[in-house]
């Protein structure tokens, strides 16, 4: 098991930046709890808001996840120079959606907890095909490869403080549905209505 490439490693940065992308509009279109229903191979997959450290601005980034003791966990799995980890660094107040709900939270680097190998694996083995991506195979690698090929990776928790709701969260743009619905039936009917009148008029 090696480690990514320099070039390998900036590729994928870009393909998960276009991902990220269409997983938080699926989440804001409330799709949060379908992206989760197969976590064995999609991945358990949650939103941080976070705020930009340099332009305070509000910025969403969905990552992987495990829970474990009622803890959240997720890792940087490009390190330090991510940009949402080093927002949360300078800021660790976040909120995170999850397909149970909408919490405040505080998150905090532990990769250096006595446990953090075992809880990086946990992560790893909830991020599904994505894990795969990067050459890892947490259920069968040994501690030692594991801790080899995730040594630049910072391993976050997050400390859930309380449940929040109100504009902004997931399915903000839930209003799209019934909208979209309504001008498709529409577009359907005019349609409808044209061909029925062509049939009448032909001679």
């Amino acid at each position: 098991m090696t480690k990514l490439n320099p070039e390998l490693e900036g590729t994928l940065r870009k393909a998960f930046k276009r991902f990220n992308h269409l997983m938080i509009l699926m989440w804001r279109l409330g799709l949060g709890r379908w992206i989760n229903m197969w976590p064995d191979k999609g991945g358990r997959i949650m939103v941080i808001a976070h705020k930009g450290r340099k332009t305070g601005l509000r910025r969403l980034t969905p990552v992987n996840y495990a829970v474990v003791d009622g803890e959240l966990y997720c890792t940087a799995g490009f390190g330090r120079v991510s940009d949402w980890y080093r927002n949360i660094t300078a800021d660790p107040h976040v909120e995170v959606w999850l397909p149970q709900g909408r919490w405040a939270g505080v998150a905090e680097d532990v990769t250096e907890d006595p446990r953090a190998l075992e809880l990086m694996r946990e992560v790893l083995i909830g991020s599904g095909f994505a894990a795969e991506l990067f050459g890892l195979h947490p259920r069968s690698m040994s501690d030692e490869e594991l801790r080899e090929v995730t040594e630049n990776y910072r391993l976050i928790r997050i400390h859930r403080t309380e449940a929040i709701t109100g504009p902004g969260g997931p399915g903000d743009l839930a209003w799209v549905w019934p909208v979209g619905a309504v001008l498709l039936a529409g577009f359907i009917g005019l349609r409808m209505v044209r061909a029925r009148w062509k049939r009448q008029n032909t001679p």
